[in-house]
């Protein structure tokens, strides 16, 4: 009753269904004055009353008995939509928006893939965008970025804890050129360079002992996406610079060989990032809780397994 935020209202029907207040007040699990008190604060602001009162009995007036008919019907509805807003958060529905870098996509995977078999009434939809948004003026639910561009009055939820970019070439490329061995080295060799959403070259981040380096190795070769400079990178053209999660299969393989390891620290991973600590979505609730099931569990970001 109270969830309803409609306390006089329902204080008045339930007295004109018991005929009581007494047992009104046991109905609503409140006690007998505030439940009178509820109803004469109803009739001060219809400025009626309601119920004809004696020491031993109570009925609705004529004006009573008419507004309880208008009324009741409302209530319920009212009444209904409330419930229907605590089943969704037992079994979310609806459609959840959450806009990704593009690279992070695969990352993902199996969190995405568990999320929509367990919760099949949400509709996920995943936007993949290399440009930062503003998630809230462009009607998304949350948002996926590396911690360092999670805005700050944001709540964030880490994805994956840590990350790492790692320097790689091809062993043909280092047969035919020479491994880097310093940073200062990168300037005599060929390197794939990425072209960012605003038009510059990202420059490669390297960090060893507290010394940080932004370097500008020059560019053989220039693409605008993570796979691009893989290929380009398996296929010799040069030096990359990519994160380990997209070429961990060609570590393993040996397909990519990693050079300047001593420079490239792990740092901070992926968030997730919503408004608001308060009333957050159930779908939304539903795939953070999830995560944090899947981290307490061990279990990478894009470690995909068997659903029942």
């Amino acid at each position: 009753m109270h969830r309803s935020g409609l306390v006089g209202l329902e204080a008045v029907l339930a007295v004109a269904r018991r005929g009581s207040f007494r047992a009104a007040a046991r109905e609503l699990g409140m006690s007998t004055s505030a439940l009178s008190h509820a109803v004469a604060s109803l009739e001060a602001r219809l400025q009626a009353r309601l119920f004809h009162r004696t020491t031993r009995s109570v009925a609705l007036t004529e004006a009573g008995a008419r507004y309880v008919a208008q009324i009741g019907p409302a209530v319920e509805a009212i009444r209904g939509a409330g419930e229907a807003l605590h089943e969704d958060e037992r079994d979310p529905g609806g459609t959840l928006r959450i806009n990704v870098p593009p690279e992070s996509t695969r990352m993902l995977a199996g969190l995405v893939a568990e999320f929509v078999q367990r919760y099949p009434r949400v509709r996920l939809e995943m936007a993949a965008e290399a440009r930062l948004v503003d998630i809230v003026a462009d009607g998304f639910d949350a948002g996926v970025r590396l911690h360092e561009q999670v805005p700050q009055d944001m709540v964030a939820v880490p994805l994956y804890r840590q990350q790492r970019m790692r320097v790689v070439a091809a062993p043909g490329y280092l047969a035919a050129h020479g491994t880097p061995d310093t940073p200062d080295a990168l300037a005599t060799h060929a390197a794939i360079r990425m072209r960012l959403s605003h038009g510059g070259l990202y420059r490669w981040e390297l960090e060893h002992r507290g010394q940080v380096l932004q370097v500008d190795p020059p560019a053989r070769l220039v693409v605008a996406e993570l796979q691009a400079a893989r290929a380009a990178a398996l296929a010799g053209v040069g030096l990359a610079f990519l994160s380990e999660w997209h070429i961990r299969d060609d570590l393993d393989s040996g397909a990519l060989v990693p050079v300047l390891d001593a420079w490239c620290p792990p740092f901070p991973g992926l968030y997730l990032y919503f408004p608001g600590h308060r009333h957050v979505p159930p779908a939304l609730k539903a795939f953070t809780d999830l995560q944090r099931e899947r981290d307490a569990a061990g279990l990478a970001p894009d470690a995909l397994r068997a659903v029942p």
